[in-house]
């Protein structure tokens, strides 16, 4: 892919990622189009069909969350780096959840996403479970607490906090901490 084509479309990405976040499955390619300043038609060079478009903006988002994950698990304190993440994750989860649930229907082995959807969700599911297992290991998080108990409590947030209620969700997020016994 030539270097403008590719540019072109991270840019369409990126605006999908806001344009779904805000306006869920009533957002258009045509919004998307615009906010990213190019034609409807670079769109759809891009992502055949607007389905195309959501799998690959969820995918981009998850790998996006997955880096993270990762990057904090080089921090030297696995308590701090997995409340960190954890911090991440809320905050992210209101447009993760969005763009997920404008994936077909899918039960929790995945079926009836696609394999690249399927794949990316399986790497953040395994960065966060290594995240939870190093904090473990080092006492910064109840032994008992499994990696699907912090998907829930992630989801939950995600579902019940609105993107400008920051001052809510850290309180949220403190209480979850405590309850998972990692130091804050």
């Amino acid at each position: 892919m030539r270097r403008d084509g590719a540019a072109n479309r991270e840019k369409v990405l990126l605006a999908a990622e806001h344009v779904f976040a805000e306006k869920g499955a009533a957002a258009s390619t045509e919004e998307v189009a615009r906010r990213a300043g190019v034609s409807i038609a670079t769109v759809f060079r891009n992502f055949a069909t607007k389905q195309d478009l959501i799998e690959a903006t969820a995918c981009r988002y998850l790998e996006k969350l997955t880096a993270e994950a990762l990057r904090l698990a080089d921090d030297p304190d696995p308590g701090k780096a997995f409340a960190s993440l954890m911090r991440t994750l809320a905050a992210a989860g209101p447009v993760k959840m969005t763009l997920l649930d404008l994936l077909p229907p899918h039960g929790d082995d995945g079926a009836g996403l696609s394999r690249p959807v399927t794949e990316a969700a399986d790497a953040f599911r395994s960065a966060l479970n290594g995240a939870l297992h190093r904090a473990q290991a080092v006492g910064a998080a109840r032994p008992e607490v499994t990696g699907a108990d912090v998907s829930l409590l992630l989801r939950a947030l995600a579902y019940a906090t609105d993107l400008g209620e920051g001052e809510a969700l850290d309180r949220a997020m403190g209480i979850v901490l405590d309850g998972l016994g990692v130091p804050r």
